[in-house]
This record gives C-alpha cells, sequence and structure tokens, in this order.
C-alpha cells in the first residue's frame, strides 16, 4: 500500500506533556475549588505489545505504560462537611460528586466507583486521607481498550500516598487496585492494567508472569523503533457473557488435559489430546497455549533486536485472536490488514489488536520517522473502507504512577 496523499491526523497525535497536563490541572483545581491544590499525583495508562487473554490462564502478559496520564489535584477543604467528606470533580463533566470515607458504597456505579474502591482498599491498610477535595483529570482515551479505569484507580492509591507520607508497595498498590475493579466496579479482570499503571517505567516493557504475579523489566532502547496505536473507535455491543464463555471454555479445556490452567500445557500436549476435545475447545485452548508462547518469544526477539521475529509473532497473535479465540471484528482485522500492506519497505514492523477485543485499538511497531504517514494513511484507508474515523497516537514506554507535588 502506498503512504501518499495521506489524510490529516489528530493534533495529539504526539504525546501531550505531562508537565502541561498538570499546571492545567492545578489552574482548574483552583478555579472549582477556590484554593491551589496540595498534592498533584499521576497514573498512566497501558498498551499490551503481546499476550492476550492468557493473564487469567496464569500465562504471560508484555504491556507497557503509555504516555498517556490520569492527573490528579487534590487538597483540604476550607471548611469540610465532615472530617471523612470527599469531594470529586472531572474535567470531563459536571457537577461535583460527593461521598464519605465511612461509607464507601460498594454497590453505587458511577465515575467514583474506580475512586472509592482504591480508598476502600487504602483504609483497609490503614491509610486514611482524611477529608479532601480532588479534580481529576484524563489523557487516556476512554473506551478504547487502553485501561482508563485502571489508571483511575492506581492513581488514587497514589493521591493517598502523597496525602498520609505513607508508600504502598508497587505490587501490593496493583493487586489493591484490582481488588477495586472487581467490587466496586464490577469487572473480574486480570493483574495486567494495574500492574502496568503502578509499575510502569520509562523506556520499559514489563514482561508479566500472571502466576507469580512478578514483572520482568524489557527494555525498548532502540532510538529508531516507535509504538503506534490507533484507536478504530468502534465498541461492538454484546450479549455480556462472550468473556465469561471464553473463560469457562479455557477452564474446560484445562480440565480435559488435567492441568490447574492452560499456562501448564504445550503445543505438543495440546495436539496430543486434540481429539478428546470439540473444535471450539480446541481452538481457545490453542490460542492460549500458542500466545504464551509467542509472548514470551516476543520478549526474547525484542532484547536482541529481532524485529522481524517480533512482528511475525504479532501478526501470528492477531490471525490467533481472529481465527481461534474469535474476538476481533472486522474494523480491528482491517486496520491490521492495512498496517500489513504498508509493511516492513514502508516502515511497519508489525500489528495486531490489543485488549480484550470485539473492537478499541491496535497496537503498530514502526520504524521511526515513518510514523506520522503509515498513521495518516492507514487511517484514510480505513475511513474509505468502514466510513469510521480512527483516532492515533505514538508512545514510548512511561513512567509509572508517581507522585508530582506534595
Amino acid at each position: 500500500m502506498s503512504v501518499s496523499d495521506p489524510a490529516p491526523i489528530a493534533s495529539e497525535f504526539e504525546s501531550p506533556s505531562l508537565e502541561a497536563q498538570a499546571a492545567a490541572v492545578k489552574s482548574a483545581f483552583a478555579e472549582a475549588f477556590g484554593a491551589a491544590p496540595q498534592w498533584v499525583v499521576a497514573a498512566p495508562g497501558r498498551v499490551n505489545l503481546i499476550g492476550e487473554h492468557t493473564d487469567y490462564n496464569d500465562g504471560f502478559v508484555f504491556p507497557l505504560a503509555i504516555e498517556r496520564y490520569v492527573v490528579m489535584a487534590a487538597g483540604r477543604p476550607a471548611s469540610p462537611a465532615a472530617e471523612d467528606a470527599v469531594r470529586a470533580r472531572s474535567t470531563m463533566m459536571d457537577g461535583t460528586a460527593e461521598f464519605r470515607l465511612g461509607n464507601l458504597e460498594p454497590e453505587r456505579r458511577d465515575w467514583t466507583s474506580y475512586l472509592r474502591g482504591a480508598l476502600a482498599g487504602c483504609l483497609e491498610r490503614g491509610m486514611n486521607p482524611g477529608a479532601f477535595d480532588v479534580l481529576v483529570d484524563s489523557k487516556v482515551p476512554l473506551g478504547g481498550g487502553l485501561s482508563s479505569s485502571a489508571a483511575l484507580e492506581v492513581c488514587t492509591a497514589t493521591l493517598v500516598e502523597a496525602i498520609t507520607g505513607r508508600s504502598l508497595e508497587p505490587v501490593e498498590k496493583a493487586r489493591l487496585c484490582q481488588t477495586a475493579e472487581h467490587v466496586y466496579a464490577g469487572v473480574p479482570c486480570g493483574i495486567m492494567d494495574q500492574f502496568s499503571s503502578a509499575l510502569g517505567a520509562a523506556g520499559q516493557l514489563l514482561l508479566i508472569d500472571c502466576r507469580t504475579e512478578t514483572a520482568t523489566l524489557v527494555p525498548l532502547d532502540d532510538p529508531n523503533i516507535e509504538v503506534l496505536v490507533i484507536n478504530s473507535n468502534v465498541k461492538h455491543e454484546l450479549s455480556g457473557g462472550e468473556y465469561a464463555e471464553r473463560r469457562s471454555q479455557c477452564e474446560a479445556a484445562a480440565k480435559i488435559m488435567g492441568v490447574k490452567k492452560l499456562r501448564d500445557v504445550t503445543s505438543d500436549q495440546l495436539a496430543a489430546a486434540r481429539d478428546k476435545m470439540d473444535d471450539v475447545i480446541y481452538r481457545r485452548a490453542h490460542h492460549v497455549v500458542g500466545e504464551d508462547e509467542r509472548t514470551t518469544a516476543a520478549a526474547a526477539a525484542l532484547q536482541t533486536g529481532d524485529w522481524e521475529t517480533v512482528g511475525r509473532l504479532m501478526y501470528a497473535s492477531h490471525d490467533s485472536l481472529r481465527d481461534d479465540f474469535e474476538v476481533s471484528c472486522p474494523e480491528l482485522d482491517v486496520l491490521v490488514e492495512l498496517a500489513g500492506e504498508v509493511g516492513a519497505a514502508g516502515g511497519v514492523i508489525g500489528s495486531r489488536m490489543t485488549g480484550g477485543g470485539f473492537g478499541g485499538c491496535t497496537v503498530t511497531l514502526v520504524r521511526k520517522g515513518r510514523e506520522r504517514e503509515i498513521a495518516e494513511a492507514i487511517c484514510r484507508r480505513y475511513r474509505e473502507r468502514t466510513g469510521i474515523e480512527a483516532t492515533p497516537f505514538v508512545t514510548k514506554p512511561a513512567r509509572g504512577a508517581h507522585i508530582i507535588e506534595g
């Protein structure tokens, strides 16, 4: 595919300045609450380079924190209604949400669920921030599978660290925030999203072992490589049972194989047991077992700069998610197909869907210096094929959650 005649792309194609975002949030806090904030904290979203639907099978994932942050500014209220009162505002919506630390209402479902859940976890660990006002801003795209909710949870826990002067061990912070999403948002997520936001490091990917809940930093230090994320801007409405169904199918395959999780199965063992499974169960297991092998192989290839192998594994991952696990969608398939048409000659190393599926984003490794023309060409052809405007941006592996002020 030619990359000539590009279409213009969004102004925030390059990474927005965290410093500028923090300054804007501080100003907005002062306007909303009538005083300068005492604490400012940030936590990033994430994109998964490879390793999808392996987390709940005790497998491996390979994400990076992205240069898109949730930022919170907070301060003590001048005259709190109660010693445990929290007033929360967001730059993305009108009004003020109020709640009490002594009554965090797990059953209440709104945007503050993520705040309340993380606060509950901190309180359980003896970290009581007392009354505070908070203003939230997010540059993590919503609804694109880039973990805006995990960033919000991790940012809240980091704020409590700033207020109380006590630090959580990063893995403990991630687990706390995972529990928050389970209980307060009702989403039984794996550990990857919160791990990425809490443990992310500039210039480093995280090879996470979801069984041991440990992470190995893998440097992405080649200055000639960029990570291009393209949001398809579609999210197909589902019946709600697709993820649970796939999880149960994976559990069924593991039971047939006589193992705890599919993490414990090799491709050869799975092939030998194929006759014991129906076609769907086999294909689900085939994806998971193969994806674990692809993920560890991709991490090893990336460390040696073997970009041809990394790209091949990314395309194979997408094919497996589309054909074996059946969680892709036509729009994601088009984006990956178009990246493949640009190809190595045009600066594309590899591409795949990222996230749970049925919409959201693709992640593509590209040669630096060609990222804008590649994105413009893919998005133009995508619009011609689907009638939908995609939203691209580039990122480097970003620093994880941290205190900016306070």
